[in-house]
């Protein structure tokens, strides 16, 4: 910023040089003069300052005052006979020293209330805080519950300006019991807290007494109990809607609706209202009843009994009926158990009731028999059909076909696993034969008399596999004729079918492997081991015809090894 700018006397007006070159690069510095040799701002204030903190010897001779007086009188430090001027006191801004320093007062003004017949005025309390840093102010007004009114921050930080133009308010126009006009809203200071009394204190500020916050008439006059009164013991609906409110009587009935196509007995709950003598009928549903799960038959509503002479023909099915087209509606009074309901136009059998039912007919119509019935319930027209589950198609296992007959969802069958990890590498083999039909050509009866098989029976969950042995120039591929399966006996049920198990293979028996008939001729030694390990498994024909087989194979192969007691014989 510079000085005397533009006089009518000056005539110089050029810029000074603040561009040199030194060794060819070019440097900048800053401007010592301003435009026309006048000097800056800056140099003045700081020859100024600079001046301001030089000290001047008085003109005082040596000999007039005491020499120990005269050092204290400079405040000079002498070192080594020769007087030092002190350093000045570190310089700290304002801003710095008033930072977070802050005068609270307590406030209210008054706001007019039109068009209310309780109260003519509001009286609204406020915060007023001044920031002694940059002499601003700030008006917050605290939150009251339920007040209705937008309460917070009312004005925002600034220095508010005076009714005078061009003028602030400040902290020494600032007590207690003055008002302060801002923005056309009149505040009147009645307190303030511990650190601005002592504020005002040091500055010399005498502080005026505090007043008591007042406070709103409306809302001390919403905080207190509001009065009591007991209204009248007739009867009423406004009696009705206190007294009986919650108040459900129960029915338990059954719907005959036998008479319609595809109808049937049907159990339904009857809920009576105290609280407008209003009915609501829902029906019970039963998991995979396969009707559909939508709770309400008929939606709660006054139940008309009798309608005026003239409006018979009433539409209810599209207008609600009034007391002025019924002259008598449902009462408790006709709902009787073991007596038949018309309930627009649908009939309804009350067998049974509540607790609380009970308790409310013995109470106010002890006439009333509310005892429960035993009512025999008609079967419809498709209750009673045992349901069938279709034979075996061939795909997958009869277990997978089986679950996707009782589920929509199908879910695999449930496995034994402490069966699969006590028997997870046993495995019985026994050597078959297929049998051919007597009807059968002779041809293939001569083909198939020559082919063998290999069935193996997995004792850790009761599947059986066939393979058959290749044989050159038989017409026949050779491999797995059977995959591995639980095979079930023949004309066993399907719901409930029974399986082969190592009881049912005894030598010479047949086994009907869906269709295939075979005939066991053989088996592993180690079959005999486990027959002979469990015989309570086994019945024991079964086991003798293993012996017999098997001993005798066992003893001639004994007999040619020379005696040995460990054989392998092969199927």
């Amino acid at each position: 910023m510079y000085v005397n700018l533009f006089p009518s006397q000056k005539t110089a007006f050029h810029r000074p040089q603040t561009l040199s070159y030194s060794r060819g690069l070019p440097l900048a510095r800053a401007p010592k003069v301003g435009i026309g040799l006048e000097p800056l701002l800056s140099e003045q204030m700081i020859n100024e300052q600079l001046s301001g903190y030089s000290y001047e010897t008085p003109d005082v001779p040596f000999g007039a005052i005491d020499s120990k007086y005269y050092k204290d009188l400079l405040n000079l430090t002498y070192n080594s006979g020769v007087a030092v001027n002190p350093s000045p006191p570190p310089f700290i801004p304002a801003y710095v020293t008033l930072d977070k320093k802050v005068l609270c007062f307590k406030a209210y003004f008054e706001e007019e209330i039109i068009n209310s017949r309780e109260e003519k005025t509001c009286v609204r309390h406020v915060v007023i805080y001044y920031y002694l840093e940059d002499d601003s102010m700030s008006v917050t007004e605290p939150w009251v519950p339920n007040s209705g009114i937008l309460q917070g921050e009312r004005i925002k930080r600034q220095r508010l300006p005076k009714r005078e133009h061009g003028k602030y308010y400040h902290w020494k126009d600032l007590n207690l019991g003055v008002d302060l006009d801002v923005y056309g809203v009149k505040y009147h200071i009645a307190q303030c807290d511990l650190f601005t009394q002592n504020f005002m204190k040091r500055q010399g500020i005498i502080l005026n007494e505090p007043e008591e916050m007042p406070e709103d008439s409306y809302i001390s006059r919403r905080l207190k109990a509001p009065p009591t009164y007991t209204t009248r013991s007739e009867f009423d609906s406004r009696y009705q809607f206190l007294h009986m409110d919650r108040k459900v009587l129960r029915f338990f009935a059954l719907w005959d609706d036998t008479e319609s196509e595809l109808g049937e007995t049907l159990p339904v709950t009857i809920h009576y209202f105290l609280v407008n003598d209003t009915v609501e009928i829902k029906e019970d549903h039963k998991p995979n009843s396969g009707r559909y799960p939508f709770p309400v038959l008929m939606q709660r509503l006054r139940i008309p009994k009798k309608m005026k002479p003239g409006h018979d023909q009433f539409p209810s099915c599209v207008m609600e009926d009034s007391n002025e087209e019924v002259e008598e509606f449902f009462s408790p009074t006709d709902f009787r158990v073991g007596e038949m309901v018309k309930i627009l136009g649908r009939r309804f059998l009350l067998y049974d009731c509540d607790e609380f039912t009970k308790e409310y007919y013995q109470t106010n119509h002890p006439e009333i028999n509310m005892k429960s019935i035993e009512v025999p319930r008609k079967m419809g027209k498709f209750e009673g059909m045992k349901k069938e589950i279709p034979p075996y198609n061939g795909f997958g296992s009869l277990e997978d076909s089986l679950q996707s007959c009782l589920s929509l969802i199908p879910a695999p069958p449930k496995k034994n696993v402490l069966k699969m990890l006590e028997n997870g590498n046993k495995v019985l083999r026994y050597s078959v034969r297929m049998m051919t039909p007597e009807d059968a050509p002779q041809s293939k009866k001569n083909r198939d008399a020559d082919r063998r098989f290999i069935l193996s029976y997995y004792l850790s969950n009761d599947t059986i596999s066939i393979y058959e042995n290749p044989q050159n120039n038989s017409g026949f591929i050779g491999g797995g004729f059977l995959k591995r399966t639980r095979v079930p006996k023949p004309n066993s049920p399907v719901d409930n079918p029974e399986f082969y198990s190592p009881a049912d293979f005894s030598i010479g028996a047949t086994v009907d492997v869906f269709g295939h008939r075979f005939v066991l001729t053989d088996a592993d030694l180690y079959v005999l081991k486990y027959m002979e390990t469990n015989p309570s498994q086994v019945p024991l024909e079964t086991l003798d015809t293993l012996r017999q087989k098997l001993g005798t194979e066992v003893t001639l192969t004994a007999e040619e090894n020379g005696g040995a007691n460990t054989v392998e014989p092969s199927l």
